[in-house]
């Protein structure tokens, strides 16, 4: 038994940034932008915390589910970084919807929404549970420098949300990591010890983008092959991928490496950068929202992120 996906949500910021407003402070453009990342615009906090986005997806999941928050057996949170070091994400939420089960949060960066579904297949596995909710927010916002161009321009903020009941519709998964800290890291803040003596960095994002995009493109392209094949499928029988929205260049690559069409390809990062583990669920919810789902569609979901971690799976949609 793994499970199916019964609801879905998401939120988003109501501050929206263009490309052209950040050109206002940094040296850059809207071409410069759009053309090297396929972003156009993303969401920003401003009034709104990270507590505000992860509650009003997971209550729009739970409404689109038909189920109450009481009825939940697991909570998981997927974050590079909630509101507290500690409570978690996933309690703050769990008070917050009224909901009384245990919850705990997940960070495998911008892969994480995977790997929640390959805790929460293993809880279903063993009967432990009969509704689990798994929500990725991320407020990129405050982990990146904005006085740099090449990282500050490709994020943004947002939550994505799913409710799993009982079923067999996740046919595959498939996760990896692969320790490197030097291409993708956010040093944590290091407090004000009197005794430390090592200098800590700033506690913003850094990256090397040249090996985070071989990384991606490589293990995208080889991810979504291995996941297919293991579900008993062959790439004609993907109905909507889900890449992580990275970069539309990332992207374009992989898929230049697969036989499916581009047509296929769900893209949303022209209107919310990269939100990490949010952007698959945020994906999910807006073919659900829309209308563009139907009872038996194959879905290829493949993700990478800090770590290097990677998630992918194969999803068929029985809402």
């Amino acid at each position: 038994m793994s499970f199916q996906v019964i609801g879905t949500g998401s939120a988003a910021p109501a501050c929206v940034k263009t490309n052209d407003d950040l050109s206002e402070f940094l040296e850059t453009s809207d071409e410069w932008i759009r053309t090297r990342t396929g972003i156009r615009e993303r969401r920003i906090c401003t009034s709104e915390t990270m507590s505000d986005l992860t509650e009003h997806a997971a209550k729009l999941a739970l409404e689109n589910a038909g189920i109450d928050a009481k009825e939940l057996d697991l909570i998981l949170c997927t974050t590079v970084r909630g509101d507290y070091m500690t409570p978690s994400q996933a309690c703050v939420i769990q008070k917050r919807i009224g909901a009384t089960c245990p919850a705990f949060d997940l960070n495998a960066a911008c892969s994480g929404f995977l790997y929640a579904l390959d805790v929460a297949e293993s809880y279903f596995f063993c009967k432990k549970v009969k509704k689990v909710l798994v929500v990725s927010s991320e407020v990129m916002s405050k982990l990146v420098n904005w006085t740099d161009r090449s990282t500050c321009v490709l994020f943004g903020d947002g939550a994505g949300a799913a409710v799993l009941g009982e079923g067999d519709d996740m046919l595959s998964l498939r996760l990896t990591a692969d320790g490197n800290w030097d291409a993708l890291r956010i040093p944590q803040v290091n407090g004000n010890c009197p005794f430390g003596e090592e200098q800590g960095e700033p506690p913003y994002l850094s990256m090397n983008g040249q090996d985070v995009y071989k990384f991606a493109v490589t293990n995208m392209a080889a991810d979504l092959t291995y996941v297919i094949e293991k579900a008993g499928l062959t790439t004609a029988d993907v109905d909507y991928v889900l890449p992580h929205q990275a970069n539309t260049r990332i992207i374009d690559a992989a898929a230049h490496r697969l036989s499916i069409p581009k047509e296929k390809y769900v893209i949303s990062i022209d209107r919310y950068g990269n939100t990490s583990s949010a952007s698959i669920p945020v994906m999910l919810d807006e073919l659900n929202r829309g209308g563009r789902l139907k009872k038996g569609d194959i879905l290829a979901m493949s993700a990478f992120g800090g770590g290097f971690t990677t998630g992918a799976g194969v999803l068929r949609w029985s809402k």
